[in-house]
């Protein structure tokens, strides 16, 4: 049972963050990204407190490869939609540094005008390892920023070629930014991550590179036609802009709304649905896992058997199910 202090503790620290104090959202997402089980059970606790008034933001994925400027871009159009009365949240997944586990690049100090306006808040989070550049407690975190009143919020992976399906599981609607190039850069782009795209975006549009962007935009409209469509009814658009100099940010923001519309409250509050059943269902995923592992007398056979699989004395599916009985007989 929650001890009565405890309570009043969670319920103070909601209270505040559903009045919109960003220190209070702070303190809520690292309570969140916290793998200690005392405050995983008060995430837990505050969570239930926030998700009648999670819902309403227009929940946006953005990925590409690592030098394609998604930090600039996210900065320009963050700062476009500040303009026109939006309240920001950016949750910036960085890589992880092997030997710390946390954040190595630090997306504040790539969106500075952005990270300094009250409207607008950033948070980077490390991987800490997982695929697809995403978080484990980025849904999470993002509900918690939907609570504060953050009325769009981003989620940006890191964009290195991982499961990029992580970040599409969790968002309205995936973009994927990539450089004013084709050819043979074209050939290059992994099919899947194409596929997951409901709006590419082709950056730097700008300078000595507004020719390549151009040519750019023409091939990957055509590589698009010839993909099925991720959602029914929707062509993914191909978009150019130039976030140094803030132009085309416009036509983004009108396509994602375009596509709101095309999906419609109900086809959006399905989708949702769906993201939230495979949540739950990696939550069991990865908690079974941890059971398992946790688990001192499985433990003692998961180091035998690892080695004997290594020797090849044994299959990895014979090991694994004799991991499982030994788990379920032990209970």
């Amino acid at each position: 049972m929650t001890p009565p202090k405890q309570i009043a503790e969670d319920e103070g620290l909601a209270a505040a963050l559903l009045a919109g104090d960003r220190r209070a959202l702070a303190r809520a997402i690292t309570l969140i990204e916290s793998t200690r089980g005392d405050h995983r059970a008060e995430a837990e606790t505050l969570l239930a407190h926030l998700l009648p008034r999670t819902g309403k933001a227009v929940r946006i994925g953005i990925s590409g490869a690592p030098g394609v400027g998604k930090s600039t871009f996210i900065e320009s159009f963050g700062l476009f939609l500040l303009e026109r009365g939006h309240r920001l949240a950016v949750l910036a997944v960085d890589p992880s540094s092997p030997l710390s586990g946390g954040s190595i690049l630090g997306d504040k100090t790539r969106m500075q005008e952005l990270s300094r306006d009250e409207r607008a808040f950033i948070r980077p989070s490390p991987t800490a390892g997982t695929l697809g550049g995403v978080a484990r407690r980025t849904r999470e975190a993002g509900l918690a920023c939907e609570a504060a009143g953050f009325d769009v919020v981003v989620m940006e992976t890191v964009g290195v070629g991982q499961s990029e399906t992580a970040v599409a599981d969790m968002v309205d609607l995936f973009v994927l930014l990539l450089p004013p190039a084709g050819g043979d850069e074209l050939q290059g782009l992994k099919k899947g991550i194409v596929e997951l795209a409901d709006l590419i975006v082709v950056n730097k549009a700008d300078g000595d590179l507004e020719p390549a962007a151009n040519r750019a935009v023409a091939e990957y409209l055509a590589a698009v036609h010839m993909l099925r469509p991720a959602n029914a009814g929707w062509m993914t658009p191909v978009l150019k802009v130039s976030s140094l100099y803030r132009r085309g940010l416009d036509q983004v923001w009108t396509e994602i709304n375009r596509f709101r519309a095309t999906l419609g409250a109900a086809r959006l509050s399905e989708k949702r649905a769906r993201q939230a059943r495979a949540w739950m269902w990696h939550e069991i995923e990865e908690g079974l896992i941890a059971a398992l592992r946790g688990h001192p007398e499985v433990a003692k056979r998961l180091d035998e058997l690892e080695a004997r699989v290594a020797a090849g004395a044994l299959t990895p599916t014979a090991a694994a199910r004799a991991i499982l009985e030994d788990f379920r007989a032990r209970g």
